[in-house]
């Protein structure tokens, strides 16, 4: 019996814009609940948000099928990407990718010898059902889908790079921490930057790789579904949730 099929990456280039939800709160109730209101994937957030291997282990089996989950680790720590795919993540994030090479071996680290260097111990891992998916280590290798978050200048003019590495599947643009590094710390929108995630989706796109970002405006949203964005976070938790609470407080008036 092979790996799973990975649904979020076998629709990357189908023409479908998937739609998602930034999970921060490390909570496995409200990764349960998010995953049942219709969202094609969820990110349990391991860079800002409180999780660790633990905590990402019961939001993942908290989700289920419901959803696709994708992890977002802190970094390209060879052995935490090891840990996150045995217990079961296909679909990693990685933040602050900066160049070729460093995109390189962040896949090399998602697969298996001789295409790469992930440690070997199917019978401990939850991925391949303790054992029980008898041909997973053959594979897995294909099912792996690896997102590179492109969030800074030196990331951008690496973009060429980045793009060329085989095992790549998507990039994901880092509004805010692109909008930091351009000198507009705050103001993702502001004309320059606006610009350069343009400017970035399309070469993207030209490349033949999977292209992503956040864009919680509604109307920002469709405009980049318009221009054949393969993912987007419509949302995050930890905001909506907030925005949730005020307007029901605000409806029954002041103090």
């Amino acid at each position: 019996m092979p790996a799973p099929l990975n649904p979020f990456k076998a629709a990357l280039g189908s023409g479908r814009c998937q739609i998602g939800l930034w999970l921060s709160l490390g909570d496995a109730s409200v990764a349960e609940l998010a995953s049942l209101t219709g969202f094609d994937w969820v990110v349990i957030d391991g860079e800002h948000g409180p999780n660790r291997l633990r905590d990402v282990l019961e939001q993942l089996r908290a989700v289920g099928e419901a959803a696709h989950p994708i992890v977002r680790l802190r970094d390209d720590n060879r052995a935490e990407i090891k840990q996150m795919l045995d217990i079961g993540a296909q679909t990693i994030l990685i933040p602050m990718i900066e160049s070729g090479e460093q995109a390189r071996q962040a896949v090399r680290s998602t697969r298996y010898p001789p295409q790469g260097v992930r440690g070997v111990a199917p019978a401990l891992a939850r991925a391949s059902g303790y054992g029980a998916i008898m041909d997973y280590i053959h594979t897995a290798n294909d099912q792996i889908c690896v997102i590179v978050q492109v969030e800074t200048r030196a990331g951008i003019a690496a973009l060429d790079d980045i793009l060329a590495v085989e095992g790549v599947d998507g990039v994901f643009i880092g509004p805010l921490d692109l909008a930091a590094d351009m000198g507009h710390l705050g103001r993702p929108d502001a004309p320059e930057v606006r610009a350069v995630i343009d400017d970035t989706l399309d070469r993207i796109r030209a490349a033949g790789k999977g292209a992503g970002l956040l864009a919680t405006d509604p109307d920002l949203g469709r405009a980049y579904m318009a221009r054949g964005v393969d993912f987007v976070a419509a949302g995050i938790d930890v905001t909506t949730l907030r925005a949730a609470l005020l307007a029901l407080r605000g409806r029954f008036g002041p103090e």
